[in-house]
């Protein structure tokens, strides 16, 4: 009887204590890998991210889609079952946001042009070859309203994917291209910044750009609206055959450039 006594009185008290023990122990700390895209090894799925954190310099870079409808051949077979270059949903301005949330790891604010200049040209019935010029009165405004140190034009390339991606460390990236117009009086300004982001990205990447592209004379803008900004870049980011995930790597290497170069100021 006693012995049994005994027993029940242990068990009371074990259940008595337990809850006090549990108030005792550390609590476990959160995991903020979800929201901190800042991280040694290159970011892929900026998607993934709940919630972009807030920019932590002064930096600012705009970002926009001239020729808005550019499209990746395996993208649109992904999403849509059909090949194609061209994609009035599915095309490269689904880039912006990953740009802005990777821009945004490296404590740099991003914004994006608020415009789809192709929807804006089929409704005025604009022609394609004028894109540039469509576009430029948006610019304007949107460089005359913040100032920004950092302005991106993003295309996608028209040649194959055997010329547009490159294999580092067992990790498939899509190639870039900077292109300068050289028909204006301040293209070296625009050459320098370019020149700046390539060799960052070489120095992340090696073989991940496809060097600097100067482009003017018959036949071509020449300007490519790079005379608005001395940090203007147009980025040719992969070509028809680079897939979402060669893409976001690149994405994410293109943000951690741009953070080096700005810190190297």
């Amino acid at each position: 009887m006693k012995k049994t006594l005994k027993i029940w009185t242990l068990a009371i008290l074990i259940l008595f204590l337990f809850p006090i023990l549990l108030q005792l122990l550390p609590a476990k700390q959160s995991d903020s890998s979800s929201v901190m895209l800042k991280q040694k090894a290159y970011i892929v799925y900026a998607s993934n991210v709940l919630e972009a954190p807030k920019p932590s310099s002064d930096k600012k870079v705009l970002i926009h889609f001239t020729h808005s409808e550019e499209a990746y051949e395996p993208i649109t077979l992904a999403n849509d079952g059909k090949v194609a270059v061209s994609h009035k949903t599915e095309n490269i301005t689904k880039l912006g946001e990953k740009l802005q949330l990777q821009f945004a790891a490296f404590g740099i604010e991003a914004d994006l042009l608020p415009v789809d200049i192709q929807k804006v040209m089929a409704k005025k019935g604009i022609s394609y070859h004028r894109s540039y010029k469509a576009i430029r009165p948006y610019l304007q405004q949107s460089l005359a309203d913040k100032t920004y140190d950092i302005v991106l034009d993003i295309h996608r390339d028209s040649v194959t994917a055997d010329k547009t991606t490159v294999t580092v460390n067992g990790e498939r990236y899509a190639k870039i291209a900077f292109v300068v117009g050289k028909e204006h009086k301040n293209y070296s300004k625009n050459y320098d910044v370019a020149k700046r982001l390539n060799e960052q990205m070489e120095a992340r990447v090696p073989g991940i750009t496809r060097n600097i592209i100067v482009k003017g004379g018959p036949g071509v803008d020449g300007k490519y609206n790079q005379d608005l900004h001395p940090g203007f870049v147009l980025v040719e980011l992969g070509g028809i055959g680079n897939n979402e995930e060669e893409l976001n790597r690149t994405v994410s290497v293109i943000a951690e450039a741009a953070a080096s170069s700005f810190a190297g100021e």
